[in-house]
């Protein structure tokens, strides 16, 4: 380095150095995710250390194993049996038959498919009664306990620039960021059952304004009705809607057009506060155990969801190229590179996860897309493991290609292509590598 005249280096040729973070590698059992994940966060997640995941009897090790580790532990926090999340859309079903579409109103917001809690508007607490038994051991211990563990993660994964492929909804991160909820944001996660709210709520506010106007009001008032049917005569007692242990009020009352008030602010209160505090308590228990939940404020909610949970962008094979390097026997221009291009530009939604999964070991792609992704995604000719390839220069098919499949390196989002003969031939190798190239990390 050349010395200025005070015997110090020049400014503009001043190497600076910065320090780079030290790697915790930590072993998990794949069997076993959430409790292995628990371990983890509960030993490593306080420290700076960037965690680099392996699994028991696997040899795959750094940045493809960790994020598969992220995305699986995002998968089982949605099983339903853990009791985190609201399942189903909660209301009466006698008020839901009200407009004679049985069929359509089975199929709500949240319902319930197979092992995961499907959450079309996204993921958000299910209440649990103030009283709920949270002593160790008890169901609601173990809720407390994965909100805090869903803290951690979340936490980590924002420190350690990870993606969660976790389909939260929008009121869920308002709570994230400090902010107070109300009737108005059960629409974002529960659509039914926040427009019957806002349809009782509207008559309230009918039944003020016609008392506020005298004359003949009680018998105006009396007429009101929810959907052609008086409000005595939908039956509400003063328990939660598809909760009924949580009681919003002791006693063997109902519902009538002169309560109702208090009845919608009784289910407000425990949707959106009351019955889910102490589990976002323990979230936030947890998530500041990493660092301070607080210096999330600066973001929008819809900039966290993409800050924790990346995108997914419209893929077309014209810029796909842009964004990725060919090597090794594989040019743009290479007929298996067109058609690959081709057929990632046709990809559905579904089948890009997969590709995204397969490739770099996260369904989701970071902020920024394909053209931010680290490394870069790479293509190159994987030669025929029976014959020699036709060409060199990756621009002649191989009649022993047809029978090879395509491979990855995760740790460097490394694709290995077999010069297929034919688009459809590739099309059918590629989604066949990756329904059955999940589920372990081995040498190829």
């Amino acid at each position: 380095q050349q010395q200025g005249a005070d015997g110090h280096g020049s400014t503009n040729e001043r190497e600076v150095r910065v320090g780079r973070l030290q790697r915790q590698k930590v072993r998990v059992s794949r069997n076993r995710i959430l409790d292995s994940a628990a371990k983890v966060m509960e030993m490593y997640s306080s420290q700076k250390a960037v965690l680099e995941v392996e699994y028991f009897g696997e040899v795959g090790t750094g940045l493809g194993p960790t994020l598969e580790f992220y995305t699986l532990l995002s998968h089982d926090l949605q099983k339903v049996g853990l009791g985190m999340w609201r399942s189903n859309s909660t209301w009466d079903k006698s008020i839901m038959e009200i407009d004679g579409d049985e069929e359509k109103n089975e199929k709500t917001a949240g319902s319930v498919g197979g092992d995961i809690v499907q959450a079309p508007l996204g993921l958000f607490p299910r209440p649990w009664p103030p009283n709920a038994d949270a002593s160790e051991g008890s169901q609601f211990f173990k809720v407390i306990e994965y909100f805090r563990l869903l803290g951690r993660v979340m936490a980590k994964a924002l420190q350690d620039g990870r993606l969660l492929d976790l389909p939260l909804s929008t009121p869920f991160y308002k709570l994230v960021l400090g902010q107070e909820l109300d009737l108005y944001d059960i629409l974002s996660f529960d659509g039914e059952f926040g427009k019957i709210l806002q349809e009782l709520h509207f008559l309230v506010c009918r039944k003020q304004y016609l008392e506020s106007t005298g004359g003949e009001s009680s018998a105006a008032v009396d007429e009101l009705r929810f959907r052609g049917t008086p409000i005595e005569d939908l039956c509400l007692d003063f328990t939660l809607p598809g909760y009924p242990e949580y009681i919003l009020k002791p006693g063997d009352g109902t519902v009538d057009i002169n309560n109702l008030e208090e009845y919608i602010s009784f289910v407000v209160d425990a949707t959106v506060k009351a019955g889910i505090i102490r589990q976002m308590e323990a979230f936030r228990s947890g998530f500041n155990q990493v660092f301070d939940v607080a210096s999330l404020q600066i973001f929008t909610p819809q900039e966290l969801d993409y800050l924790l949970c990346g995108r997914r962008e419209l893929w077309e094979a014209e810029t796909l190229s842009d964004h990725i390097k060919f090597d090794h026997g594989y040019t743009a221009k290479s007929p298996a590179i067109v058609n690959l291009l081709e057929i990632m530009g046709e990809f559905t939604p579904e089948q890009q996860r997969a590709f995204c999964q397969f490739v770099t070991g996260a369904p989701r792609l970071p902020p920024g897309g394909l053209a931010v992704l680290n490394p870069k995604l790479t293509i190159v000719r994987k030669h025929s493991s029976s014959a020699i390839a036709a060409t060199s220069n990756g621009s002649g098919p191989s009649e022993s290609a047809d029978d090879d499949l395509p491979s990855v390196m995760t740790c460097a989002n490394y694709l290995k292509l077999p010069p297929y003969s034919s688009k459809e031939i590739m099309y059918k190798k590629l989604l066949y590598a990756i329904n059955e190239g999940q589920g372990s990390f081995d040498l190829s």
